[in-house]
């Protein structure tokens, strides 16, 4: 494995490769790496002739008040877990390195419409700091392939419209979200859990499956599904945000495709989300 933390080296080692017609993969993280990031790093590794795993706490995705300065960053052991998974380099760039001018003169990517609901209603410019943030890496790594979680499923959508809009020549490739043995979707937030707090937080996906459930029966009534399904959250402990069903193309209201249930809801320190894909 090596090393990069400049920009122009990297681009050099990886010219090196491509004119031998070695393909590429990128998966884009913010280290604390568990068991889902080494997922989309086996995924990516069996799609390209090179691995390139980048860990970057992105500032512009954190908006005020949230947990940039504390977001935990444990990268010797991220080191010591891609190299034993045997990646080909590790890019680790400073701020100063992805954003050289001042934030407020930053060139910025918005996606209309997706970046301004769900997590985009209550996070303000979060979605625009990801978007711009990946928009840099896949500008910096031209990678031919870039591996995903659905986890952040609303995430996922706004990168692919990224890609097709602004014509990346990229493969996105999207892996299903890996789950703890008791149903909770992998997170590094998930640190933020208390002992008490960790027992009740299975129950976020344990309520999506329940709607997944009733739709699946023929029962369609969308708005008391999300109502009841905030309430019974909101009286175990979770402070809820949302809870919607929607389009699983556009996370607009359901049409007669395929449907998405998505869910945000804080639980002491932490912020959860997760989503059940439904398949019409």
């Amino acid at each position: 494995m090596i090393s990069f933390d400049q920009i122009i080296p990297l681009q050099e080692q990886l010219a090196q490769w491509r004119n031998r017609n070695q393909t590429i993969a990128l998966v884009p993280t913010m280290g604390n790496l568990h068991a889902g990031h080494l997922s989309l790093i086996d995924k990516a590794k069996q799609c390209a002739n090179k691995t390139v795993v980048s860990i970057f706490v992105n500032p512009t995705q954190f908006v005020q008040g949230e947990d940039y300065e504390n977001y935990p960053r444990t990268f010797e052991q991220d080191m010591d877990k891609l190299a034993e998974v045997g990646i080909d380099i590790l890019f680790c760039p400073d701020v100063e390195k992805i954003y050289p001018d001042k934030m407020q003169l930053q060139s910025q990517v918005t996606v209309p419409e997706l970046d301004s609901i769900l997590c985009g209603k209550s996070r303000p410019g979060h979605f625009k700091g990801v978007a711009t943030v990946v928009t840099k890496l896949f500008n910096i790594v031209k990678p031919d392939i870039a591996v995903f979680g659905e986890k952040d499923y609303q995430q996922l959508l706004i990168i692919r419209r990224i890609t097709r809009d602004l014509f990346f020549r990229i493969e996105i490739i999207s892996m299903p979200t890996v789950r703890e043995a008791d149903g909770l979707a992998m997170s590094s937030r998930n640190n933020y859990l208390n002992t008490a707090e960790r027992k009740i937080a299975p129950l976020l996906f344990q309520t999506l499956k329940q709607i997944v459930d009733s739709i699946m029966a023929g029962d369609l009534a969308f708005t008391q599904h999300q109502k009841n399904a905030i309430s019974k959250l909101d009286k175990a402990g979770f402070k809820t945000e949302y809870i919607r069903i929607r389009d699983a193309e556009t996370l607009q209201k359901p049409a007669a495709g395929d449907l998405v249930i998505l869910a945000a809801a804080q639980l002491g320190k932490a912020r959860l989300i997760d989503n059940v894909l439904i398949r019409r």
